[in-house]
């Protein structure tokens, strides 16, 4: 059965559009683990635009399950996750124009860097995660970079306005996925899930955990975070 990690970026938005304190993070995340989530996912990102330090210190302190931590791969978040000490990082590509991430780490390009990092968080005793688009190759030179998991870019599926282009796109995670177990990867996925296109990609079998934040929240807006995140929770499994 697979797992939800439930990422709370966008009430950390919503708290920043007013600059006030509501609503708050952090007793979001203890809801979302209340309704069944496996995990909070947080993306720290340079600008601050959403999640702020304070938050994720907070998160280390009260969760009772996962604290999973994107990132880009910079000596500044590298310290901070150094401090910290999250469950598990992500590794995600960034740039400060883009409203989201937008795609996978290009692994091949960024080779030397990354080594460096992904060696520095798991000495550091630390999971890490590489989040790359769903091709064969970005998979191989995940594994020779010695990440523990990999995070399946999931935008192409979600964002396909043709079938044959989402089953093309289906095809691509799956068989990413099936490669990365055979290389002894764990398989995470997400970016773009929502509560009609996740049915699918939950038969894939090797994909032992959805990271979903948006669709939930939004969600949450009519129907409350618990009852969102608990019908999500049984969509994956």
């Amino acid at each position: 059965m697979a797992r939800l990690g439930v990422n709370i970026d966008h009430i950390a938005t919503l708290r920043q559009a007013r600059g006030g304190s509501e609503p708050d993070p952090i007793s979001s995340a203890l809801q979302a683990e209340q309704a069944g989530a496996d995990g909070i996912v947080v993306h720290l990102r340079e600008d601050r635009r959403h999640i702020q330090d304070r938050d994720v210190r907070l998160l280390r302190q009260i969760l009772q399950t996962k604290l999973d931590l994107e990132m880009a791969p910079v000596d500044e978040m590298v310290k901070i996750a150094m401090e910290i000490r999250p469950d598990m990082v992500t590794l995600v590509p960034e740039r400060r124009e883009e409203k989201t991430t937008e795609g996978g780490l290009d692994v091949l390009a960024h080779r030397e860097r990354l080594q460096e990092v992904v060696g520095r968080l798991r000495e550091g005793g630390i999971v890490v995660s590489l989040f790359i688009e769903p091709d064969l190759d970005a998979v191989k030179a995940s594994h020779k970079l010695g990440t523990d998991y990999v995070e399946l870019h999931t935008g192409r599926y979600a964002n396909a306005r043709r079938a044959s282009e989402e089953t093309a796109a289906f095809e691509a995670i799956q068989q990413s996925a099936k490669f990365a177990v055979k290389l002894n990867i764990g398989v995470n996925a997400g970016h773009g899930l929502t509560y009609r296109n996740v049915r699918r990609l939950a038969g894939i079998k090797e994909i032992v955990e959805f990271n979903i934040g948006h669709s939930i929240v939004a969600r949450a807006v009519q129907v409350g975070l618990e009852r969102a995140v608990a019908d999500m929770k049984e969509l994956v499994k």
